[in-house]
Order: structure tokens, then C-alpha cells, then sequence
């Protein structure tokens, strides 16, 4: 593959996949983030030029692995950084491509992993967990995660800054943490993780309600830390979670960019591999005995992906499961999931009661759907002068416009009955 379009796709395809493995290999080593993306960006640069003349090497992860390496070195050793530090990066591998054998108290090698939690450090603000990830280990330029955040690029670029000076300053180390320390630090990259897919499969504002780039990235993600941890239940349960979800994403708007409900939606065009491969990916984490609030939301998605018709949806499971999960998430929303659940199985007059309850408590003041499931179970009892009245207050909340116009559309519907 020696043409020019040919070499575009490999760099292309090579920075897909290793990016994050050729940076997490040099901050590992130079210490330094800044450094490590730069001789990153170099090395990829250089493959454009380089695979051109001497063709695509059989490794690309190794070449770009060892290119940018011996950047860092040169880069290293014109600042004077220091005879230990150039030690270490001497030894960097045995083969040339960034493999070798310290694991540390985790038992864990992949730099990619000391990536993630490094990123995703308890001592960083979530915003600055979440960007440092997608910055680092998706590869993601800073204008990009600056859309994808609908915040200007300054305002994310000083983020990063930040995060990467608390790193250096407060001696973050770069590793998985200790056996004992990882069930409460997993906790947090599987947030974040499923942070990221949240806010590519349903925006909280802005033109489209999907960011499809950012539910890829979430997927590519999880998919990792699940191939690295294929003994943690919960990272099985969510990346089964994040399948279930996604194989639903095409249909979830129409070809106009409007908005279309779960009961609504074209079955047929379901992603079938998808829906395949996360139940049997939750199968597996449910097989551990050690059920947990991925799983358990998991179990919710695969009711709902494997239902043949909206009609024949296990409403009654969904509402005990969502109160199973109450147990570990005692969050409003997921109360209200619940309401919902629960007004489908038993009937709107059941699920209004519950969001009744939810009002008075003051917790989802500001939350557009609360008004919305309100209005939602008054049009489906029939009641839709009251139905028209709280899709009003919904749309006087909401922020993503594909669901404003959704709500807007119910409510002409409910004031023309």
C-alpha cells in the first residue's frame, strides 16, 4: 500500500488505534503530557511522509511507537532533563515497540490503563477527568473536545492546562493503584466512561440530540478497559449497557432530525450484532454473582432491545428492576425511570403518583423531564388539557433543541384533542 490514499487510510487507521498506547508509553516514561503529545503528533506526521517512500511497516503501532520515542530522547537530552530520566527511556522495551514488564502493585502492565485512572484521578474535577481522557487517550484536539462540550476553546484548552498542572504539582503517579485500591478508583472510570456516552447519545443542549463521535469514543473506550480488566463484572456490564443503547441510536431520530420515541422506532433497523453481543456480555457479568448498577441498567436496555414490539415489552420487569437498582443509584432520576417503568405496568394513574412524590421533593426542580413524564402519563390517560399544561413547563426548561421540538409537537397534539 505505497499510494497516497492508501498511506492516508493506514496513518488514519493507525491513529484510531494507537495513539493513546504511544502516548500513555511516553508520559509513562518522559513524565511530561505536553512532551509526550508532541513527539506523538511528530511521529504521525513523519508516517505520512516516511510509509510513502518505504511502504506501510508490517507493526505500525512499533514504528510510530519507537519514532516518537526517539523524539522524546533527543527532546530529553537538548533540555538537560537528566541521566535518570534518559536511563529510563533507554530501556523503554526489549522489542522496540514499548513492552516490558514493569506491572507494578496492580499486576497490570498496559500503559493504557495507567492512562485512564491517571486522567480519571479522584483529585481532578469530573470536567477535567472527562477531557483529559478524550485529550490523551481518544486523541482528540482540544477544539474538537471544546464542541463537543459546547464550550469555547479557550475555556477547554485552560482545562486541560489545569488538569495536567494538578497531575504535575500534587505528584499524581502514573499507574493503576493498588489491588485494594481498585474497586473504589474502577468506580470512577467506569463514571466517567459512561458520562461520555450519555452525553453523545442524548446532548444536554444544543442543534442534535446525538453526538455520534462521542458515543464512539465512550464505546472504544470502555471496550479497552473491559479487555483489560476481563474480571471486573461492572466494566463487562457496561460496555454491555453502552451496546444496547447504541444499537438503537440510528433510529432514535428520523432522516429530518426530529426526535422519535422508543415505542415509535423502527425495530427492524436495530443493530442486531450489537444487541447480540451485549446480552451475551451481560449474560457473562451476571454469571460473577456480583450484580451492580451497570449490570442491573444493562438488564433494563437488553428488556427493551430484545422486545419484538413496544406492546410486548416487560414493563412490570423494567419497574423491579429499576428498583433493584434504586438500591445502588438512590438518585431522583432514577426514581423517575422508574415512575415511568411503573405507570407503563400498572397503569398512568400509578406512575403519576410516584412523580407527584418527586415533585414535592424539590430534587429535579430545573429537570425538564420531570414535566415532561408528567405530561406524557396525563396524554396517555387522556387527561390533555393537564397534559398541555405541563409541556408547557417542560419547554420552558429544556435546552436540547431536536427535544424542543418534540415537546412542542406533543403539546399542538394535545391542545388540538
Amino acid at each position: 500500500m505505497n499510494s497516497a490514499d492508501g498511506v492516508e487510510e493506514a496513518v488514519a487507521a493507525a491513529f484510531r488505534e494507537e495513539w493513546g498506547q504511544v502516548v500513555a508509553t511516553l508520559i509513562r516514561v518522559t513524565g511530561d503530557w505536553d512532551l509526550a503529545e508532541e513527539c506523538a503528533q511528530d511521529a504521525f506526521a513523519q508516517a505520512l511522509d516516511r510509509w510513502r517512500r518505504d511502504g506501510v511497516p508490517r507493526r505500525p503501532g512499533a514504528w510510530l511507537t519507537t519514532t516518537a520515542r526517539n523524539r522524546a530522547l533527543d527532546a530529553l537530552r537538548r533540555e538537560a532533563v537528566g541521566a535518570a530520566k534518559l536511563r529510563e527511556a533507554a530501556v523503554l522495551t526489549r522489542d522496540g515497540h514499548g513492552e516490558y514488564d514493569d506491572h507494578g502493585a496492580s499486576g497490570v502492565e498496559d500503559d493504557r490503563l495507567r492512562l485512564i485512572f491517571t486522567c480519571c484521578h479522584p483529585a481532578l474535577p469530573i470536567e477535567a477527568r472527562v477531557a483529559l481522557t478524550l485529550r490523551t487517550l481518544a486523541g482528540l484536539t482540544t477544539p474538537e473536545i471544546a464542541r463537543a462540550f459546547l464550550v469555547p476553546e479557550a475555556t477547554m484548552a485552560q482545562r486541560l492546562v489545569r488538569a495536567k498542572r494538578k497531575i504535575r504539582n500534587a505528584g499524581i503517579p502514573y499507574r493503576v493503584p493498588p489491588a485494594h485500591l481498585l474497586p473504589e478508583r474502577t468506580t470512577g472510570v467506569l463514571g466517567v466512561l459512561y458520562l461520555l456516552f450519555n452525553e453523545g447519545y442524548a446532548a444536554t443542549s444544543g442543534a442534535d440530540l446525538i453526538r455520534t463521535s462521542l458515543c464512539a469514543e465512550a464505546l472504544r473506550l470502555t471496550r479497552l478497559l473491559a479487555r483489560l480488566m476481563p474480571d471486573e463484572p461492572e466494566a463487562l456490564g457496561l460496555l454491555a449497557l453502552l451496546l444496547l443503547h447504541d444499537a438503537r441510536r440510528e433510529t432514535r431520530v428520523d432522516a429530518a432530525g426530529e426526535l422519535v420515541t422508543l415505542e415509535d422506532q423502527d425495530r427492524t433497523a436495530w443493530d442486531r450484532t450489537e444487541i447480540d453481543e451485549g446480552t451475551m456480555l451481560l449474560e457473562t457479568a451476571l454469571r460473577r454473582g456480583s450484580a451492580g448498577p451497570y449490570q442491573i441498567q444493562a438488564a433494563i436496555a437488553a428488556c427493551h432491545s430484545t422486545a419484538a414490539t413496544a406492546e410486548e415489552t416487560d414493563w412490570a420487569d423494567i419497574a423491579a428492576l429499576y428498583g433493584e437498582l434504586t438500591r445502588f443509584v438512590p438518585s431522583a432520576v432514577v426514581r423517575l425511570n422508574r415512575a415511568v417503568a411503573v405507570g407503563m405496568a400498572e397503569g398512568t394513574d400509578a406512575g403519576l403518583t410516584l412523580v407527584a412524590e418527586l415533585e414535592s421533593g424539590g430534587e429535579l426542580a430545573g429537570y425538564h423531564l420531570l414535566p415532561a413524564t408528567r405530561a406524557d402519563l396525563l396524554r396517555r390517560s387522556g387527561r390533555t388539557s393537564e397534559a398541555a399544561e405541563a409541556y408547557e413547563r417542560a419547554l420552558e426548561l429544556v435546552e436540547n433543541d431536536a427535544e424542543r421540538r418534540f415537546l412542542e409537537k406533543r403539546l399542538a397534539e394535545c391542545r388540538s384533542a
